[in-house]
């Protein structure tokens, strides 16, 4: 057997900006009362449909007939009233 080699990440001591890829994901269920844990800096939507969400900024809006991919939003929230989207992951 070969030897292992470690993992090294290049990019661990660059600073991190909006337009920087996402350093963490999670899973989302969607939840009319609770905030996610951290503010998103994207939304990924796996099944596409309407998306109701609180922005960071406090706006509440539903995006109709979001397709599936990254919407660039940053949301404090994802209601489970009028949300049709599913496999939903906020990334930050």
């Amino acid at each position: 057997m070969g030897a292992e080699i470690a993992m090294t990440d290049i990019f661990e001591d660059r600073s991190s900006v909006l337009e920087s890829p996402a350093f963490n994901a999670a899973e989302i269920t969607p939840d009319d009362l609770g905030d996610l844990l951290t503010t998103s800096r994207a939304i990924y939507v796996g099944t596409g449909g309407d998306l109701h969400v609180t922005t960071a900024g406090g706006s509440d809006v539903t995006f109709r007939n979001v397709a599936a991919g990254f919407l660039p939003v940053r949301v404090r929230r994802i209601h489970a009233t009028a949300t049709t989207a599913s496999d939903i992951v906020a990334v930050w």
